[in-house]
């Protein structure tokens, strides 16, 4: 093999996730690189990929002269940046949410799109009261950005870098820049991300529908209307914890996960719980203790007959490594890891260290639920209804069908408007 024939392969296939016969994903250097390649820089090196490939690549794929001519023949763009819009979007939910330590009927949130040579890409932020941020926030750290500066989209590591390094925090308005970003690039190269990753449609998992906090009567009617799907997620961490399960339990008998939002404190009681949940059809416990319980939790994972999963503890990439050992696997959102690109580093890192992934959202519209749906292939499970717990969803995206997530053959992040937003 010549030696730029290898480097040219090199940027076509950078080492991400590379699957060992019998040993499942891991991060390793693909089959052309040393052992010896770093994480951080095998992560950073799909750089390559997305800037090289271009449209013609991925747009049609005839073989590896056509990825070589790609990189040889780049477009020619008209030296205008990118061109960032934004407003804010209130999400009314059909119940009441209730959670361990609040409760809400509504959930900010801001609408982004992002344009270039006329293609425009979509993004969000949701902002639920305890991730800190607001519309007044976000709108702020949106104003300050210059994405002018950026004449070429498919520069996606440094715009997104950029983006981060603007000010700290405000995870979930950098995510609706990621996610505008990349339906932007996806609708360029004419793919869906789970196409544009490798992923296989067919891999992803059930969606469970989540059952909030409330009295069994509502709780009953919350069931019923949950009745198309395998798996129901119910909200515990009050002193109703066994009567919301045993209410569930009188009318069906589809598996449950639990979300506890660190409403539990006393980890021996926390055990004792989740025997008693094993014995009524619990899959995994959701954040039991609060994050900062790391003793109590690990010690709750290892003497714990279900899955202990991370997700107040576990918000953006360093906090995978930290969550090993103390959780059995993590929550991945959008809104907390800063979007797309951050949480596809994680599901590898992830994977890699033997850990379990959920893929998981707020209360959202279409939008980021369809662009968190694109990592679902690769996921152990799915919680991507928050769409379906609005009424006024500008968007259609990902469906469920019988219970399953459903991707669409749709570029982008695969969402289309059904009422005027922008």
């Amino acid at each position: 093999m010549t030696t730029n024939l290898k480097n040219n392969l090199r940027d076509l296939f950078p080492p991400l996730l590379w699957r060992r016969p019998g040993k499942g994903y891991h991060f390793s250097p693909s089959p052309l690189e040393s052992a010896g390649e770093r994480l951080p820089e095998a992560i950073n090196s799909r750089r390559n990929f997305i800037r090289t490939t271009g449209i013609t690549a991925l747009a049609g794929l005839t073989g590896i002269e056509t990825l070589f001519a790609a990189r040889r023949n780049k477009p020619k763009y008209s030296g205008k940046g990118l061109v960032l819009r934004f407003l804010p979007y209130d999400l009314q939910l059909r119940h009441t949410f209730t959670l361990a330590n609040s409760s809400r009927k509504n959930t900010p949130d801001v609408l982004t799109c992002l344009e270039f040579e006329g293609i425009t890409g979509y993004g969000e932020a949701s902002m639920p009261p305890y991730l800190g941020e607001s519309v007044e926030s976000a709108t702020k750290f949106l104003s300050t950005l210059n994405l002018g500066q950026f004449k070429d989209p498919f520069q996606m590591d440094d715009i997104i870098r950029y983006v981060d390094s603007v000010m700290p925090g405000n995870c979930a308005a950098k995510a609706s820049v990621d996610i505008a970003l990349h339906d932007l690039v996806g609708k360029m190269m004419k793919q869906p991300w789970y196409k544009i990753w490798g992923f296989d449609p067919v891999d992803t998992p059930n969606t469970s529908f989540t059952i909030g906090i409330d009295t069994p009567e509502v709780v009953l009617q919350k069931v019923a209307e949950a009745a198309p799907y395998k798996i129901l997620k119910v909200k515990l961490g009050q002193k109703t914890d066994r009567e919301m399960i045993e209410t569930i339990r009188s009318v069906t008998n589809v598996p449950l996960c639990v979300d506890v939002n660190q409403g539990w404190t006393d980890r021996q009681m926390a055990l004792d719980m989740i025997h008693w949940l094993t014995e009524n059809g619990v899959v995994f416990v959701e954040q039991p203790m609060p994050k900062s319980a790391i003793d109590d939790i690990a010690w709750l994972t290892e003497n714990s007959p279900l899955p202990i999963i991370g997700d107040e503890s576990v918000q953006r990439l360093p906090d995978v490594i930290k969550a090993k050992g103390v959780y059995s696997g993590i929550n991945i959102k959008l809104m907390k890891c800063t979007g797309m690109r951050e949480a596809h580093e994680m599901l590898a890192l992830a994977k890699s260290l033997d850990m379990k992934v959920m893929i998981g959202c707020m209360t959202e519209t279409s939008c980021a639920v369809s662009a968190a749906a694109q990592l679902a292939p690769k996921a152990d499970w799915a919680d991507l209804d928050g769409n379906l717990l609005i009424s006024n969803d500008p968007y259609s995206g990902v469906q469920v069908v019988d219970g399953k997530i459903t991707l669409v053959d749709q570029a982008g992040i695969g969402i289309h408007s059904i009422k005027k937003v922008f």
